[in-house]
């Protein structure tokens, strides 16, 4: 193939899952539903956070920010896909696939660094609950938001650098319903040596350390609860935290598998119809779902759910009689 200067490219072509005319209006359909209770849901989990005292704590600030980076990470690229079915055109101009994966790999990676920092924080309420409150101060639990964003923010400029230095061929054609990174860089003429080195040692670094971190802050968690010296206190320590730890434990399994899934697939395989369905999971599949899981699994958010949602009948105005 011809190889091109990265000046001269206008656009690339988004693929998307089924080139089926008659199948456009279905997907449109469920990526615009999905979209929507993605948007809501978190949306609820965010405002019953801020409006209840109660939750004003390290766990829920967390959560509050999770929710935040799922309905950011979902708006880089459901959007786009689907003004491009109603339109008709799969093009996206290159910078604005560019900038797509920048901010795509920020809050993937921001996702990443949340879910490990939460195990951590519950790592410290149950392991060590006496000094948990000088421990998860407002001062660290902001330090700690903080730099997730930093070296999410660093990792992406690192990345998108390294595929603006890519000259690409003149089949621009991306298989995949947005700007994935290894899709992208399938489609230079370029050495990808580099960029290979790269975003694989940034996968072990940035993604398997923070899995581990979450796994040995679980495996301590449960060390804890066994070294219980009576029946009772173990049954008393396992319901306190279950709540709290099986909606994150949930979370955990379903972007981990699914995303580990999309790389170690890439890597082996070149089955491009299937990475797409798999980075869907990670996607969108995952931060719609986030929302049931912490508000049907966790006992506050649904207390605090049932007064958040009785505030608003009170308040509403009553009809008056015709």
């Amino acid at each position: 193939m011809e190889p091109r200067n990265n000046t001269h490219i206008l656009e690339f072509f988004l693929l998307g899952f089924s080139q089926d005319p008659n199948l456009q209006p279905v997907i449109c359909g469920l990526f615009l539903s999905m979209y929507l209770i993605t948007v809501v849901g978190n949306l609820l989990i965010i405002l019953t956070i801020i409006s209840d005292a109660n939750l004003h704590t390290p766990m829920y600030f967390f959560l509050s920010n999770l929710s935040f980076v799922d309905i950011c990470f979902t708006s880089t690229t459901v959007p786009k896909m689907l003004v491009n079915i109603q339109t008709e055109r799969k093009s996206i101009r290159y910078a604005d696939c560019i900038t797509q994966m920048y901010f795509f790999l920020i809050f993937v990676e921001l996702d990443n660094f949340l879910l490990a920092v939460m195990a951590y924080d519950r790592y410290v309420a149950i392991c060590h609950p006496l000094h948990y409150t000088g421990i998860m101060n407002r001062r660290l639990c902001g330090s700690l938001v903080l730099v997730c964003w930093i070296v999410s923010v660093l990792h992406a400029l690192l990345q998108s650098m390294m595929v603006l230095r890519l000259s690409f061929c003149t089949d621009l054609e991306i298989p995949h319903f947005f700007c994935e990174l290894n899709q992208v860089a399938q489609l230079t003429c370029s050495d990808t040596f580099l960029n290979d080195v790269v975003m694989y040692f940034a996968l072990v670094l940035l993604a398997i350390v923070p899995l581990f971190g979450i796994l040995y802050s679980y495996s301590k968690i449960v060390s804890s609860i066994r070294a219980i010296s009576t029946v009772q206190g173990k049954y008393k320590a396992f319901s306190t935290s279950f709540s709290t730890c099986a909606s994150h434990l949930s979370v955990v399994s379903l972007f981990y598998c699914t995303l580990l899934g999309v790389y170690l697939s890439s890597a082996v395989t070149q089955n491009a119809h299937a990475t797409a369905m798999a980075s869907l999971m990670y996607t969108v599949v995952t931060p719609m779902l986030n929302p049931f899981i912490y508000s049907l699994r966790n006992n506050d958010m649904k207390k605090a759910l049932k007064i958040v949602s009785g505030r608003v009948t009170r308040n509403r105005p009553m009809d008056l009689p015709s």
